[in-house]
């Protein structure tokens, strides 16, 4: 009796720590990867830049050679993995948000979401070209929408345009 407590424990452990990862990325084998597609390197969400695949002798597997950039960063990373073997692949949601203001004493945008107006400040304005564009605009009193891209448990501001305007 007391090893079916221990048996019934041990599964919820595994149901707690499986349901923790498994909506950040699926498994897919290296050689259904394509260019264009996207993977996890070295902990990161990467988009497929090039790939090529070798093979190595007589009795060697196939290899995938993979050249990748961080989707947030814009980092380049290479990896190299048997072609049978699964890969992460992250799974990438975009949203778009209507920019109401920035908070200036810690950068984040104050926005909310287009259909159901529900608020959100967790997004920092990012430090390049495009948060110089996204504070001109909203300096001019332009109404802006913010496309966020979400991957791993990370989200990050990778586009703008204006808000459409209503026809009244």
């Amino acid at each position: 009796m007391a090893d079916e407590n221990k048996d019934d424990q041990h599964y919820e452990n595994f149901e707690s720590t499986a349901g923790a990862n498994s909506s950040l990325t699926t498994p897919l084998q290296c050689s259904a990867l394509r260019k264009g597609g996207h993977v996890v390197i070295k902990g990161r969400p990467c988009k497929i830049i090039d790939m090529s695949t070798s093979k190595t002798g007589k009795h060697g597997h196939a290899k995938v050679n993979l050249i990748c950039t961080d989707v947030f960063t814009g980092k380049r990373l290479e990896d190299m993995s048997p072609s049978t073997h699964n890969m992460d692949v992250p799974i990438l949601s975009r949203t778009d948000y209507l920019v109401i203001y920035i908070d200036e004493d810690d950068g984040f945008l104050s926005m909310q979401t287009l259909d159901t107006a529900e608020p959100r400040d967790d997004i920092k304005v990012p430090d390049n070209e495009l948060g110089e564009q996204i504070r001109a605009e909203l300096l001019n009193d332009k109404e802006i929408i913010v496309t966020v891209l979400s991957a791993m448990g990370e989200s990050h501001a990778v586009a703008w345009k204006p808000a459409p305007r209503d026809n009244q």
